[in-house]
């Protein structure tokens, strides 16, 4: 590190470096952060905006706070690269998120820091609040401190901690990182009451004279009880809805979360609070980096950058995302029932257009998939058409709500699985590997997958008239494609008389090329395209199939196409895929070699298994 560069930031190598700084240092400190973050990420990508508007909050926190004794649980962690930069990780960015590098979300298996791990939105309260009744049951010493954004705070989970937080008064400091977003703006009532919130410093002042005044007249106890009517009276007057307060919880705010004095000061006040308190922090998403402070989505996740023109490096072609979304606002055009809804993600889930152009017929309900589902559920059953899109790894959440509330009833909601398959630099959280196993267990329900952007289209379309629960799994990125095939459930792309190949989505383009190094070799390889992957239809697949069967997914093996399929065919079949595992944070391409999923890999497999065969 160039310690002209960043004189204060080089020595520090660990929270007691930190903690040995004066407090006048600290602003400075701040700014070589940022200034550390936007150069170093710029090389890698990573979650840039995020991390930025929270440098202020987690330099005080570190500050006022001991960890590891103290558990700091980061809910997803895109605002968590500080912390990693304190807790001696800051050589590790040049390797962020890449292949046996440093993770870009906290792992408690990479840094003792690190109390819980983080990559989907509104667990932090609960995971801090098992963490704090943790430290009580086994006498330790230290606080349980919950960091979650305004748009995590959508999300069902984080009231159910702060409830149980706060009916047993258990002493927990949960942070409410407050920049008005998720990944886009955020959305929903929550937002509506933030809003208030930050504009209503009248109440935190008349809140401390009330205080100020009773407590230190004789009888003060006795006469909180009796103005406790008129004191609520007056509070409901000035904050329309105080719901912190009404579960339990002390409510501090609307604190400026870029003065890290003020936080310093509020952190020092809540340590030895018997009851849980929720700090209100503003932040600004992207602060300290101007490209990222006007288009803190733009920034969010972001890949390599210039940063003096903040020009991101893009890949070349339209994503399945973007198909799916002009699909759907063409189909739109000419069906009123037509509704999209998706979970705090339309810029993601390609449907910014039609949330311009059919504001009506567009519902984010932010992050709550469990809502999205349920309320499709009720909008199907209505009449409506209505299409989820969420990415695979957040569809997990609803699947109760997909069993109960779509598939016992059968109901025509259509779920656009977005981010099926390998992720690449978000890891093993974000990996789409286990919807097929999940949205299998749902009686009824039909599985499709395309692999060309054609075939994703016409998939959609046909969604729009499908008569039970239907889900269309896509990859992020684009489909080169094979033709348009969707007609048919599975179609003979290759005759081949030696071995099989078979699969879905993406990888049939990869198969294809596995059979041409085969043929080199004079082994013929067939090539079988799956559409429907769920029910499968075994008169139409069986006949294609050779003896040997080898079929390759970019999925886990447990509940994968290949166990259905030997389950039911009379043919020797082998499975290729992902394994029963997580797969780490690489490139998609550095995955796909690590699962044996490139086309020399699944050639030297077939090879073997021919080899076998002929003995």
């Amino acid at each position: 590190m160039d310690e002209n560069k960043y004189p204060i930031l080089s020595g520090i190598d660990s929270p007691e470096d930190l903690k040995k700084l004066k407090k006048e240092t600290l602003p400075q400190l701040c700014r070589e952060v940022r200034s550390f973050l936007v150069n170093n990420i710029s090389r890698t990508g990573g979650h840039l905006a995020s991390s930025l508007g929270a440098v202020e909050l987690i330099t005080a926190l570190h500050y006022s706070f001991s960890s590891p004794c103290d558990r700091m649980v980061f809910d997803v962690g895109h605002q968590a690269y500080a912390h990693k930069i304190y807790t001696g990780r800051r050589d590790g960015f040049s390797g962020l998120r890449q292949l046996e590098g440093m993770s870009g979300f906290p792992r408690p298996d990479e840094n003792i820091h690190d109390a819980f791990i983080a990559g989907h939105g509104s667990n932090s309260i609960s995971a801090a609040l098992g963490l704090a009744r943790a430290m009580r049951i086994s006498g330790s010493e230290g606080r349980a401190i919950a960091v979650i954004g305004d748009g995590a705070m959508t999300g069902g989970l984080a009231y159910e901690g702060l409830n149980d937080a706060g009916a047993e008064r258990i002493p927990l400091i949960v942070v409410l990182n407050d920049n008005g977003m998720s990944i886009d703006p955020s959305v929903g009532g929550l937002s509506k009451s933030l809003t208030r919130l930050r504009v209503k410093d009248r109440y935190r002042d008349a809140k401390a004279v009330y205080h100020r005044i009773v407590d230190t007249v004789p009888g003060g106890h006795a006469l909180n009880k009796v103005l406790g009517s008129i004191r609520d009276g007056v509070k409901y007057a000035i904050i329309p809805n105080t719901f912190f307060e009404d579960m339990g919880c002390e409510y501090i705010g609307p604190v400026d979360g870029h003065d890290i004095n003020e936080m310093l000061r509020i952190f020092d006040q809540v340590r030895n609070y018997d009851r849980p308190v929720v700090i209100h922090v503003i932040t600004r998403k992207g602060r300290g980096y101007s490209f990222s402070e006007e288009e803190p989505s733009k920034f969010h996740g972001v890949g390599k950058f210039d940063v003096r023109t903040g020009r991101q490096e893009k890949g070349t072609g339209k994503s399945c995302s973007e198909v799916f979304g002009r699909t759907l606002c063409d189909m739109a055009e000419n069906d009123s029932r037509i509704a999209a809804i998706t979970a705090a993600m339309p810029s993601g889930a390609g449907l910014c257009d039609f949330r311009r152009r059919f504001p009506k017929r567009y519902f984010d309900v932010g992050i709550a998939e469990e809502h999205a589902v349920t309320m499709a559920g009720g909008m199907a059953q209505g009449g409506i058409r209505p299409f989820v899109a969420i990415y695979s790894t957040f569809l997990q959440r609803a699947f109760d709500e997909i069993m109960h509330d779509c598939g016992v009833m059968g109901l025509p909601v259509v779920f656009c699985v977005d981010r099926a398959g390998l992720v690449g630099e978000d890891g093993e959280t974000h990996q789409g590997l286990y919807d097929i196993g999940m949205l299998r267990q749902v009686p009824g329900m039909e599985i499709y997958a395309p692999s060309s952007e054609s075939e994703l289209e016409t998939m959609v379309r046909r969604a729009g008239s499908a008569v039970c629960p239907t889900a269309i799994r896509y990859p992020r990125g684009g489909l080169n494609g094979v033709g348009d095939y969707s007609d048919l459930t599975s179609v003979c792309l290759r005759e081949g008389g030696d071995i099989t190949l078979c699969g879905h989505g993406r990888t049939v383009e990869t198969l294809l090329e596995a059979a041409k190094l085969l043929c080199a070799e004079g082994i013929s390889a067939g090539v079988v395209k799956i559409n429907r992957l769920f029910p499968l239809d075994m008169e139409t697949l069986e006949p294609m199939l050779g003896d040997t069967v080898l079929v390759c997914e970019e999925t886990s093996d447990a509940g994968s196409v290949g166990i259905d399929l030997a389950a039911q065919s009379k043919k020797t079949v082998v499975r290729q895929n992902c394994g029963n595992r997580f797969v780490p944070h690489a490139t998609v391409s550095q995955q796909l070699e690590a699962c044996g999923l490139t086309a020399e890999a699944i050639a030297l497999r077939a090879k073997e298994l021919y080899r076998g065969k002929s003995r």
